[in-house]
């Protein structure tokens, strides 16, 4: 991997992720019970299939257990976690063949529904996990098991400069990443990249273009309606700002596929959907749901859920599975109305998606999106 990368003129350091530093730790912790010696330098894959190598801080070996650290390192876009260790401790299990990952000091537990992990398991999320056993396993072979502990001395304080409390993972950080590296990017660039791509899908005679706002929707996107990911372009939290430069550079046609957590910002006519510029998720539903006549108790418990997910048990509880068919009709308003005093026309259909329940609502019938999107 080229550790350097060009935004805008500027030589910018490309960072490792949560994820792929837990999996470096335990696979350091993993050779020096094998090796018996200390480890200094570990060579690891990434998520995404790039190698790369990482110091080993504070190794330690006795017997079948060994510990170990490595530096989290966000590159020239450095996160609240950057420059904290994150340590595994692996314990091989001779005698059972399943491997057994779990959280520590410093690692958030999950105590809400909705998230990538159920209530009570630690917030090291499916990615991580993956790549943690895969690892762990070309090593210790298929007859042998092992305990791999993940923990982050400084994790608990880190937290409180994360969203974690606010997303109910309580006591740490997440071990995070869908890919395994930190691509550094400013807002600028991010957008102007996202404008490079729409530019060259134009180019090439597209005047339609499928839109997600992030790697669970192209993951949709791909998997379950078999679009091509070569005609998806991720707009991150830039709603409004893709949708504009959609109308601008001539497309005519955009199906936008999210995740009900993301795009239900949407259709409060939010156009910026992260975060830290907006969070009224629950809010808009509890709005649309009494609209729809659902019962004061309904609301108030969808109203005390702090993520989609866990609303949509409620929601589904009740029967009221209809406000998605009302969301993504609203999303669908919101943003051609966004557009509608340039030209040229742009018309907008959306597809709304959740973890547990997978497809959920969409403005046109789904095999017809199917049909004219692949």
């Amino acid at each position: 991997m080229e550790e350097y990368v060009y935004v805008n003129g500027k030589k910018l350091r490309r960072g490792y992720t949560t994820g792929t530093c837990a999996t470096a730790a335990s696979v350091a912790a993993v050779s020096m019970i094998l090796n018996q010696e200390l480890e200094e330098r570990i060579t690891v894959r990434t998520a995404s299939g790039v190698t790369v190598t990482m110091t080993v801080h504070a190794p330690s070996f006795d017997g079948l257990t060994a510990t170990a650290a490595i530096q989290k390192d966000g590159g020239d876009d450095a996160d609240a976690t950057h420059g904290i260790l994150i340590y595994a401790t692996v314990t091989l299990l001779p005698d059972q063949t399943e491997i057994e990952i779990d959280g520590g000091q410093g690692v958030g537990r999950v105590t809400q529904k909705g998230l990538a992990n159920p209530v009570g398991m630690a917030a090291i999320n499916p990615t991580p996990r993956k790549m943690i056993a895969q690892s762990v396993r070309e090593l210790i072979g298929p007859e042998c098991g092992a305990k791999v502990l993940i923990f982050v001395p400084e994790g608990e304080e880190i937290a409180k400069l994360t969203y974690n409390s606010r997303l109910g993972i309580l006591g740490g950080i997440s071990i995070l990443g869908t890919t395994g590296i930190v691509n550094p990017m400013s807002e600028d660039a991010w957008k102007a990249a996202i404008t490079v791509e729409l530019s060259m899908l134009r180019n090439n005679g597209h005047s339609s273009v499928i839109l997600a706002p992030g790697n669970y929707g192209e993951a949709f996107a791909t998997e379950q309606l078999g679009i091509p990911k070569a005609h998806i372009v991720n707009m991150s939290n830039f709603v409004g700002h893709v949708l504009k430069e959609v109308q601008r550079l001539g497309f005519t046609k955009v199906l936008m596929v999210g995740h009900m957590g993301k795009l239900v910002k949407v259709a409060a006519g939010t156009m910026s959907t992260h975060s830290k510029d907006s969070d009224g998720r629950i809010e808009t539903l509890v709005a649309n749901l009494a609209l729809m006549g659902a019962p004061l108790d309904m609301l108030q418990q969808v109203d005390a859920c702090i993520t989609t997910e866990a609303a949509a048990v409620i929601i589904k509880d009740y029967g009221y599975e209809g406000v998605y068919q009302v969301l993504a009709d609203k999303i669908k308003m919101k943003t051609e109305r966004l557009l509608k005093f340039k030209k040229p026309a742009v018309t907008i259909e959306v597809v709304l998606f959740g973890s547990e329940d997978g497809y959920l609502a969409s403005t046109k019938p789904l095999e017809e999106i199917k049909e004219e999107w692949t």
